[in-house]
């Protein structure tokens, strides 16, 4: 059994130790109480001790060791983040945290920077061990120990207890590094205010960009899809850069997780310089520089497909690209605003709300501006403004189109009303003229239908008038049950006739037969007609088969007694004979039937001697 003072020097050594592994760092490394979170959350960049490891080699184990540990850097400038650029490094961050209260202090350390590719993190047991927490942009969102968009890790400390807590950072992005310790409480308020804020930007990009769809839907002009393709573009490359794409949208994506951002913004551009190009009509502006912009949004469209492929490589590139692009939206728009096109004025002034928008969010990064709701969101609210000012270019666009069709109808009405004053002076002009040249072409289309029911000849009723009458009379005789008769008249030897006496006195001949006949058969709605050559034939309807025999043997007598001396002829002057036909029509039946039977007793007629009349039926 030890002694007194054996129990003192040892006690004595144990309390030397203590001091040479703790004070040392200490003294060294300014440590964070977490009684002060009590107050308000801490920036933690002032409380780092920072290694750079350029050989990707150490562990936690090595940078534990004293001759690695001695060589963190504890004089960290006060800041809201450090800031390392493009790096090919990991970066350790140790953090020395006391709990000086009587009871269990429960934190948030939340790194606000999503695109960070990888991040361990490494926290002391009671026993002396360290747990270890992997998680990262190119990890799945599941390996987070806190479901947020940024990277947040729960700490515990014990009451009377201190210890060190170590990071592990590499990143293909940018090494910036934004770390703040939050009460639990005062994170869980913080964090629905965060989500609050993104879900107004992201729900307002998604009514412009339906709204705007709509529109082109409607409307059917390009513009209108150009800025739906930018704003869809510019939305899902702010989603990627907070970390929503991340948590939402591919959760699971590594490789393109870590470049969607810098994709998305290479198509952003490329689609703000095409719907400029639209918009402002840069073609027929600035003919000359307008080739430059699409040169340029073919690069830009490259570069998009060369981050796939080679992102490392060119990663440094996308920032003096992008300054490039911005440089031509703005030199563009100022230029056509000095030429006063009208769509170029909102340009003029809605891409600076994005510009300043960036420049909000650098200032505060380089801890010129403090951490606020407006500089934390700087960036969104600046690309919230742009967009809106560019719908109401849009909106403006619209209205100048409305009032340009408005005009063009108004000037178009008003020349149609001219036209249509001159026409109607013009009109009743041509009216009195129709009318004129109508009477006069009427009576000539009388006088030429009168003509072309007229035999030449004879001056009677031709052929053709004879079938029309037919037609009809034998159609009203049918609906009223009536009987219609016709007779078929032949001049006797008529061709001897012409061959002793000549064609001459044969046409003069005919001539008085057709008087003879016409003058026998004087009724009302008969007809007498030259049905060819020697033939002639009346029609007679309501009439029957005997009342229209008498009517053709006084024709026959009629002729005969005129004595138109005919040497060829056994009677020794002009005679005719005639065939009778009569019938009531019947359904179905054709009036061929009726001029069938006429021309049958007519050649009955002839048998029987000519010079009579016979009726069709009776011998």
């Amino acid at each position: 059994m030890r002694s007194l003072p054996e129990l003192l020097r040892v006690l004595f050594l144990i309390v030397c130790g203590y001091h040479l592994l703790v004070i040392p760092i200490a003294a060294a490394q300014p440590v964070l109480d977490t009684r002060q979170l009590a107050q308000a959350p801490v920036s933690l960049t002032s409380y780092f001790g920072v290694l750079e490891d350029s050989s990707l080699a150490l562990t936690l184990d090595d940078v534990r060791k004293p001759e690695v540990a001695s060589q963190f850097n504890a004089n960290q400038p006060r800041a809201t983040a450090l800031n390392y650029g493009y790096s090919h490094s990991a970066y350790w961050l140790r953090i020395a945290l006391r709990n000086s209260g009587d009871e269990p202090s429960d934190s948030m350390l939340e790194v606000s920077q999503p695109s960070l590719g990888s991040i361990q993190l490494y926290q002391a047991l009671a026993d002396g061990r360290y747990t270890s927490t992997s998680t990262g942009m190119t990890g799945p969102f599941s390996t987070r120990p806190y479901p947020n968009r940024q990277f947040v890790f729960p700490l515990t400390l014990p009451p009377h207890s201190e210890q060190l807590v170590f990071l592990r950072i590499q990143s293909t992005n940018p090494t910036y590094i934004p770390a703040t310790l939050w009460p639990a409480a005062a994170f869980h308020q913080h964090e629905k205010n965060d989500y609050f804020a993104q879900a107004w930007y992201f729900g307002m990009a998604t009514a412009m960009i339906v709204f705007n769809l709509l529109l082109f839907l409607g409307l059917r002009d390009v513009v209108y899809l150009l800025y739906v393709a930018f704003a869809t573009c510019v939305a899902l490359s702010l989603a990627s850069l907070t970390g929503l794409a991340k948590e939402f949208l591919w959760p699971d994506a590594s490789l393109w997780a870590d470049i969607s951002m810098t994709v998305g913004f290479s198509l952003s551009f490329a689609a703000l310089l095409v719907f400029m190009r639209h918009m402002l009509d840069t073609r027929k502006v600035i003919p000359k520089f307008d080739p430059v912009l699409r040169i340029f949004i073919v690069i830009l469209l490259l570069s998009s497909i060369g981050f796939v492929y080679w992102y490392g490589a060119l990663i440094q590139s996308a920032a003096l690209l992008y300054i490039i692009a911005s440089a031509l939206v703005m030199g563009t728009s100022l230029y056509c605003a000095l030429r006063r096109q009208r769509s170029a004025l909102f340009f003029s002034v809605a891409y600076p709300m994005l510009l300043l928008g960036v420049v909000v969010t650098a200032l505060r990064n380089s801890g010129v501006l403090p951490i606020n709701p407006f500089t934390m969101n700087a960036l969104q609210v600046g690309s919230a403004a742009e967009m809106l000012l560019l719908a109401f270019a849009l909106a403006d666009r619209f209205n100048v189109i409305r009032r340009d069709k408005a005009m063009a109808q108004a000037q178009a009405l008003e020349a149609h009303q001219q036209l249509v004053t001159h026409l109607r002076s013009s009109e009743r002009l041509l009216e009195a003229r129709v009318a004129e040249r109508t009477n006069a072409l009427q009576a000539m289309n009388r006088k030429l239908e009168a003509l072309s029911a007229r035999d030449g000849l004879t001056g009677i009723a031709n052929r053709r008038r004879f079938d029309e009458v037919l037609a009809q009379e034998w159609a009203r005789a049918a609906r009223q049950g009536q009987s219609l008769a016709i007779a078929m008249f032949d001049v006797d030897w008529f061709k001897k006739y012409n061959d002793h006496y000549g064609h001459l006195a044969g046409d003069e001949c005919l001539r008085m037969v057709a008087h003879t006949l016409d003058a026998s058969v004087c009724r009302t709605g008969d007809l007498v007609a030259r049905y060819g050559g020697e033939e002639f034939v009346f029609i007679a309807p309501a009439t029957n088969g005997d009342d229209a025999l008498t009517m053709a043997r006084n024709v026959c007598k009629a002729l005969e007694a005129l004595a138109l001396p005919h040497a060829s002829s056994q009677f020794g002057c002009v005679t005719i004979s005639a065939g009778v036909a009569a019938l009531i029509p019947a359904a179905g039946d054709a009036s061929d039937i009726l001029v069938q039977r006429a021309d049958e007793a007519l050649y009955l007629a002839k048998a029987q001697g000519r010079n009579r009349a016979v009726l069709w039926g009776q011998r």
